[in-house]
């Protein structure tokens, strides 16, 4: 006699079909948890991406705004140990007789420092090393004949001095100039500084398009490193221009 498969009551298939339902449910449920769990623990471990270009976030430094002459000035005004005025004495004081007529501070040229060999009238000291500081002065005695004394700006030290190639209307140029010139150059720096405050870094005499004869100071100001340059009436002592260099 064959057996007979007998079936499940259907509330009987009812019940497993609920719990199989549930069991996949809460395995549903578990999976969706366990999912939001992992992201919530990548999102803290992950430090969040910097959407923010590298130029938009750097700060850029102070020497950024500067131009390359205000860089320069900064870069070169404050290794001169040297001022202004005792560069001029030294520089009298190498050619007898003789007064102030030009004077500028700027970076010693390869050329000067490629002069070697023994001490010498026109090369007394070894030149300090290429694109130190130097102070370039030129005095003249009272018939206009010029010489080029050029000082460290650091030791003080006169390590060239020279004559200038002039003709006879050069000389005498210089001649009339030194003669007319009543106030000394000390006196128009005095009143360039007292006008603009800032370090000395160059003065001369010359005359201008009206045919003034004037003391041209340059005044660097170490807190924008502007130069100023003032020029002032080499025979009464007023101001005749003021010009601001912010280049």
């Amino acid at each position: 006699m064959s057996s007979v498969r007998r079936l499940p009551p259907l509330r009987s298939m009812a019940v497993i079909c609920a719990l199989g339902s549930s069991v996949l449910l809460m395995t549903g449920c578990t999976n969706a948890d366990t999912a939001r769990s992992s992201v919530a623990e990548a999102a803290q471990t992950t430090p969040p991406t910097d959407t923010t270009s590298a130029t938009d976030t750097t700060s850029p430094s102070p020497s950024a705004s500067l131009t390359e002459d205000q860089a320069e000035r900064k870069a070169l005004v404050p290794m001169a140990k040297v001022s202004w005025d005792k560069a001029a004495d030294t520089a009298v004081k190498e050619v007898p007789q003789s007064k102030l007529v030009d004077l500028e501070l700027k970076r010693t040229s390869d050329e000067a420092t490629a002069s070697t060999g023994s001490p010498s009238p026109s090369m007394p000291n070894p030149a300090p090393s290429q694109g130190s500081p130097e102070w370039e002065a030129k005095v003249a005695t009272s018939d206009g004949t010029v010489h080029r004394v050029d000082i460290d700006a650091v030791s003080g030290k006169v390590f060239r001095i020279q004559a200038e190639d002039q003709d006879a209307d050069d000389k005498q140029k210089v001649s009339d100039r030194l003669g007319k010139a009543t106030q000394k150059p000390e006196q128009a720096v005095k009143v360039a500084t007292d006008k603009t405050k800032g370090t000395v870094t160059g003065v001369g005499l010359d005359d201008n398009d009206d045919q003034q004869l004037l003391w041209s100071v340059d005044v660097v100001s170490t807190d924008n490193w502007n130069k100023t340059t003032v020029d002032v009436d080499a025979t009464n002592g007023k101001i005749l221009r003021e010009h601001v260099d912010r280049d």
